[in-house]
Formats: structure tokens, C-alpha cells, sequence
């Protein structure tokens, strides 16, 4: 806001017309601003046998405030819908089925499983769900929600909306002690029969959102079960049909499991890359079984490191976007491949890694 202030004095004297040069202070706290022109006029103030009168007059401009503009998302984040169904009131979902999909000598069993929500639960791809165990803990409270990554597009494994799969791996291991420990949401969730009651919460996230681009070039990083996102990214790519979305970009899987047992879904993988060779790539990493050429195990910073410079052609493009789910600690391997390819363009990586993330380009979920 502008203001123009005006004020004329007049001084009066009982006994002289010729008057010193004499200056007065007027408190601010006497003149009140407001929106558009007003008059004010002080009480006389007599001063050294002078009466002051003060009138001031102040003009306001009015300056349109400045509007902050929304950046737009490059994600698929219009209309997402977060924390539906939170931990004190949550949906209560029914398993349609649950298979486990690992072979028997994996090291570790991994289950596919299959909610019915009917439609209460709109997710999106990229998206995670929250399931309470039945049961109390050592306290004897209810057991706390476990968040896990949505493995199934938002049509579901039925098309019809419906439902939402889950990626599950049985968590038991022995402690310092020699007990034999079952991870407790993990193992519910393995063991659940079809026809059970799962309490189920969200949907929750944003980071790990597709691209709305349809010609974007997409990098999916993954450690065993954090294929889930990823699944769910490809079902809507290659197997649906979308009036408002057909997949005409790049989508390169990297998967790193310790066994060949391990790997998920590859029949899947398999279909989608004869359905559209142009368009999905598929690079497994199986660290107990394969090694480079320096005899280093295959971990999944291993294999990327054989397509390095592709792949740093591939960041420097402003349509590629990196997603990355799994174990904690991926992320530095994979930094340790990159640091050399962007100083020999003379930029550092870790500074072009913030810029990514801040473009939406770079997104990682570990745990």
C-alpha cells in the first residue's frame, strides 16, 4: 500500500503577525492509516502563546498483493488422496488370496497377497497402505500399523478397483540370545488364510508418484520386495488400457535379489518385455550367484555400473525420472558409480542429485 501524506499548519499569536521559525513534532500514534483518503484534525495544542491547528490529509494506493504461483507437480499427484483411513478408525479389507512366490530353497519366503477394499481405498501407483496386526504387544496394547508399498496398479489385480496387493516378505531371524524372532505384522500377514479380516489404513505418500509424462524415461531401482512400487508402475505401463495415459517412453528395471529363487514376479517381466521390447528393459542383479568381471558380487549397483555412461546420458535428460525402493544403504552404491561419470562432464554429483530431487527426478523410499 502507497500513502501520500499532506498537512497544512497554521500557527496563531495573540501579539505578533511575525513569527521565528519554529518546528513541531507530531506523534505518530495520532494518525490512524485506513484504506482510501480521510481527513484528520488534531485538538488545538497551545504552544508558547501559539495556538497549532494540524490537519493531514493521507491518499492510499492500493497495490494488488502478489500471488504466489503453484509449481506443478511433474507426478501424477492431482486428486491423490491421502490418510482415508487412519490407525484409530481403519477400513477393515477381506484377503481374496495369498500365494507365496518364492521357490522353497530361497532364502526367505515371500508372499503375494490380495485385499478386497471394495473401492474404499483409492490409491495410486506408488502409493503405500498401513496394516494393523490383530492382536496386542508386549504392553498390551494394539499392535502399532505397518506401513508396506502398494504392489498392484490402481485398477488392482482384478481391474476392477477394488482390490490392492501387497508384497510381503516373512520376517524371522535368530538374536544375539539364539531366540528364534517373528517379525509381527510380516508374519500375520503371510499366514492370513482367503476370507480373513486385514485392518487396513491410508492410502499414504507422494514421493514415489509416477510421472504423468507418457514419453518419460522411467529408472526403477529395487531390492527385493521393493519391487512393489515398481509392479505397480508396469501393470498400468503394459498390461491396461487408459483413455487419458498410454505408456510411449522408456521403463528400465533394475531387480537385486541374493538367489535366483528369490526373483519376483519375472513371468510378468517376461510377458511385458515380448509385449513391448522398445519400451521396458530388464537387468537382474542375483549377488550370490553372478559376479563382474573382476569377481565382485552382483549386487544392483554392480549391474548398473556395466551401463554407467548410458545411464548418465539418461540424467541428464529433463523426462527421466529415478525411483529407487528397497534396502537402506542402496543408494550410496549407486552414488559411488556416478560421482566419476558427472566429474568427467566437470559437475558434481552430489549437487546434480539435489537439483534432481528438487525437479522430482530422483525419488527414493528405503527402509
Amino acid at each position: 500500500m502507497a500513502s501520500t501524506l499532506n498537512a497544512a499548519v497554521s500557527l496563531t499569536s495573540s501579539k505578533s503577525s511575525s513569527l521565528p521559525a519554529t518546528s513541531y513534532a507530531i506523534a505518530p500514534d495520532r494518525i490512524r492509516f485506513a484504506k482510501g483518503a480521510f481527513n484528520y484534525k488534531s485538538n488545538n495544542v497551545v504552544t508558547s502563546r501559539r495556538l497549532v491547528s494540524v490537519r493531514a490529509e493521507v491518499t492510499t494506493t492500493d497495490t494488488p498483493p502478489v500471488k504466489k504461483v503453484k509449481k506443478e507437480s511433474k507426478k501424477n499427484e492431482e486428486g491423490v488422496i491421502t490418510n482415508k483411513y487412519r490407525p484409530k478408525e481403519p477400513y477393515t479389507g477381506k484377503v481374496l488370496l495369498n500365494t507365496k512366490i518364492t521357490a522353497d530353497d530361497a532364502p526367505g519366503e515371500t508372499w503375494h497377497m490380495v485385499f478386497s477394499h471394495q473401492g474404499e481405498i483409492p490409491y495410486r501407483e506408488g502409493q503405500s497402505v498401513g496394516v494393523i496386526a490383530d492382536g496386542i504387544d508386549k504392553n498390551g496394547k494394539p499392535n502399532k500399523v505397518r506401513l508396506y508399498s502398494i504392489a498392484s496398479s490402481a485398477l488392482g489385480d482384478l481391474g476392477n478397483s477394488e482390490t490392492v496387493s501387497l508384497c510381503v516378505k516373512r520376517l524371522v531371524y535368530t538374536n544375539d540370545a539364539g531366540e528364534v524372532v517373528k517379525g509381527v505384522c510380516s508374519n500375520f500377514l503371510c499366514d492370513l488364510k482367503p476370507g480373513s479380516d486385514v485392518k487396513l489404513t491410508g492410502p499414504v505418500g507422494k514421493e514415489m508418484l509416477m510421472p504423468k509424462d507418457p514419453n518419460a524415461t522411467v529408472i526403477m531401482l529395487a531390492t527385493g520386495t521393493g519391487i512393489a512400487p515398481f509392479r505397480s508402475f508396469l501393470w498400468k505401463m503394459f498390461f491396461e488400457k487408459h483413455d487419458d495415459y498410454k505408456f510411449n517412453g522408456l521403463a528400465w528395471l533394475f531387480l537385486g535379489v541374493p538367489t535366483t529363487s528369490s526373483l519376483l514376479y519375472t513371468d510378468e517381466f517376461d510377458k511385458m518385455k515380448a509385449k513391448a521390447p522398445e519400451n521396458f528393459r530388464v537387468d537382474y542383479a542375483i549377488s550370490r550367484e553372478q559376479a563382474n568381471d573382476k569377481g565382485e558380487k552382483m549386487y544392483i549397483q554392480t549391474r548398473m555400473a556395466q551401463y554407467a555412461p548410458e545411464l548418465w546420458e539418461l540424467l541428464k535428460k529433463d523426462n527421466t525420472f529415478v525411483y529407487m525402493c528397497g534396502l537402506k544403504g542402496m543408494e550410496k552404491g549407486i552414488d559411488d558409480i556416478m560421482v566419476s561419470l558427472a566429474a568427467n562432464d566437470g559437475i558434481d554429483w552430489f549437487d546434480y542429485k539435489k537439483q534432481l530431487k528438487k525437479a522430482e527426478q530422483w525419488n527414493v523410499e528405503v527402509y
